[in-house]
């Protein structure tokens, strides 16, 4: 073999290695989300008890519809969980691509506390997202090809648009619902105002429900837009549940669509369907 030969051999497999390395390892957002979730379940708070009407004595009549209705009553009380969706559809911003995710998220129920990791590609590069907020701090981190970190979006509108999704999910995990950090105040018959104080920062927006106790949507003026290239804007975002289906004889929404009311149109960039939800205890 000549020496040409043996330099392309020595490429090729060089490349290979490489190909095989990229593959093979961990990206740093699996590995981080990983390590997350080990100390979430490690750290989780036991159960509180079960739901009693007790408990709602103090809430709007539609808040006592959805524990009353759902089956919550005599059930335990959460402390997180997890939820999967799987082949979410996710809109990159007004006028961009869409692509398909696999969105994982954790919350737990003794103080704010989210974590949600994303899986995709974009270009046929692989595109993962880690968001967090814990202990009042909220970020939002973006890497192509597993390492390249596209975005990492800090500051006080992450911390407040973190508080306000974790209010948004508190019916996903009822057990927030009536924590001492949110109050309630009835607008009408089937509209609730809600606003959550946590770590020196409140955040609030409007519940929305129906006659059968079931929470259809949450509006909120509390959130930024907040682009790919850092840009922000104040824009109305609203989260929509439906699909009813039980969980453990609980009725909990299986469908979640989110969107922003910007002035040009409504955008919904996140379209998740079947979750699959696992309480812990």
């Amino acid at each position: 073999m000549g020496r040409r030969s043996k330099v392309m051999v020595a490429f090729v497999v060089l490349v290979v290695v490489v190909l095989l390395g990229f593959f093979l390892v961990p990206s740093t957002v699996t590995r981080r989300f990983s390590r997350i979730e080990q100390d979430f379940r490690a750290t989780l708070a036991p159960s509180q008890g079960l739901f009693t009407l007790e408990d709602l004595a103090d809430k709007p009549q539609a808040v006592r519809n959805f524990f009353i209705k759902g089956g919550y009553i005599g059930k335990p009380k959460m402390s997180g969980l997890k939820a999967v969706f799987e082949k979410a559809d996710f809109s990159l911003g007004q006028g961009k691509d869409w692509v398909v995710i696999t969105y994982t998220q954790l919350n737990g129920a003794e103080q704010p506390l989210r974590y949600a990791q994303i899986l995709s590609s974009i270009h046929h590069l692989p595109f993962e997202g880690l968001d967090s907020y814990a202990q009042g701090v909220g970020a939002m981190e973006g890497y192509l090809a597993k390492f390249f970190r596209l975005f990492n979006q800090k500051g006080e509108h992450m911390d407040r648009a973190c508080l306000v999704t974790y209010l948004a999910e508190a019916f996903f995990l009822p057990s927030v619902a009536l924590s001492p950090f949110i109050e309630w105040e009835e607008l009408s018959a089937l509209e609730v105002k809600a606003t959550i104080r946590a770590f020196g920062m409140e955040g609030s927006g409007v519940f929305t429900f129906a006659e059968t106790g079931e929470m259809l949507s949450f509006t909120t003026d509390d959130r930024m837009a907040a682009g790919f290239d850092g840009s922000l804007q104040k824009v109305r975002w609203t989260a929509v549940c439906s699909d009813y289906r039980s969980v453990e004889g609980l009725s909990v929404p299986s469908t979640l669509k989110a969107t922003w009311h910007y002035p040009e149109g409504d955008l919904t960039y996140f379209d998740g369907k079947d979750v699959k939800i696992s309480y812990l205890y």
